[in-house]
């Protein structure tokens, strides 16, 4: 039988509040949340009170938390930039360290981390929930049925809401990790995008800041040449324009049929499928409901990093530092080609 796990909560905002603390508390015979650190030490205190953490775990000191020998894991929710530092830290005292995306603020510190992961036998994962959508085993079955594959269009836009709690917080405002909300955001998107059709090989794009409250370029177009195939496509990105729908969708195109993978409706998660040679020979389209998944990712992500510190098997982590750098690189790769008016950029690689 898999042991219960003991997490240290890393930062204690919003998104451990709102949805890290809900889903390991759905899975109480795999995870037990034990402990929290906070600079502020009221926000670790006020964290302890909804999960149940004594006061004596309670820390606004990280070596502490990292020291204590009750913790077997680190679920760090901290800024970008504070990346690196901690995974220091946590390989200094062997304890497993699931960080928050992006996986850091600069390539340079990414490529730290993929290097310090590489030369550890330590789990080290990076929380990008969409590498663990369920549509994604449901999209990559169909799209034997359209293969070759030629092309894709993704989308993901719209509407700017000024009431957003996680622009609110003065890290996103002022943000010290290249792209501020394009990486934030953008790599979830990304994930899904080489989880389905592989990784980027160049990119001619054009970025640009419509939102002064989003501290950096919030909007991206894009085309996209892939690196083990013959594919192209487009890759479109922002939530910062005025009144719209709000559109998320990857439509895969091939020469026997499309595949589509709709994210407009989170709730409703669907894959389409129209098989045919032509439009002639088109079929009628097959659509197949997702199965829901109210933690969009973060359940499954977390049971994956279970299985592998359970296992102490680090290549069972879906979400290493070595693939989710890649989901940074794009972004890197996005805006230097729009600093260079949209020449064609190289994707950086490890």
């Amino acid at each position: 039988m898999a042991p219960v796990l003991n997490v240290g909560i890393v930062g204690t905002g919003i998104f451990a509040r709102d949805r890290h603390l809900p889903s390991y508390q759905e899975y109480p015979n795999d995870f037990k949340v034990v402990a929290a650190f906070n600079r502020t030490k009221s926000k670790a205190q006020e964290f302890a009170k909804i999960a149940g953490i004594p006061d004596d775990k309670v820390y606004d000191n990280l070596d502490e938390i990292m020291n204590d020998k009750n913790v077997s894991f680190i679920d760090a929710l901290l800024p970008a930039q504070f990346n690196l530092s901690a995974v220091k830290k946590a390989i200094e005292v062997n304890k497993p360290i699931l960080l928050e995306k992006p996986i850091a603020a600069t390539m340079a510190q990414a490529r730290e981390i993929v290097q310090l992961s590489d030369a550890s036998d330590l789990p080290i994962a990076i929380a990008e929930n969409w590498l663990y959508l369920t549509c994604i085993k449901l999209a990559l079955k169909q799209l034997e049925r359209i293969g070759p594959i030629v092309a894709f269009t993704h989308n993901s836009t719209g509407p700017f809401v000024s009431t957003n709690k996680y622009l609110a917080t003065s890290w996103r405002q002022n943000p010290e990790h290249i792209g501020g909300f394009l990486s934030d955001g953008g790599v979830h998107q990304l994930a899904l995008v080489t989880a389905l059709l592989g990784e980027f090989e160049s990119v001619s794009a054009l970025t640009k800041q419509v939102r002064p409250e989003s501290g950096a370029d919030d909007i991206v177009f894009s085309t996209v040449k892939m690196r083990d195939n013959n594919v192209i496509g487009s890759f479109t990105y922002g939530s910062a324009f005025g009144a719209t729908e709000k559109s998320v969708f990857l439509k895969i195109y091939g020469k026997n049929g499309t595949v589509t993978v709709e994210l407009s409706d989170k709730t409703q998660p669907l894959v389409k499928v129209r098989i045919g040679d032509s439009i002639e020979n088109a079929g009628k389209e097959e659509i197949f409901q997702v199965e829901k998944d109210e933690s969009f990712g973060v359940n499954p992500e977390f049971l994956n990093f279970h299985e592998a510190v359970s296992k102490n098997d680090k290549s069972l982590i879906k979400s290493s530092p070595r693939a989710t750098f890649h989901h940074l690189a794009c972004v890197a790769a996005f805006l230097e080609s729009s600093a260079n008016n949209g020449k064609n950029v190289s994707v950086e690689t490890i």
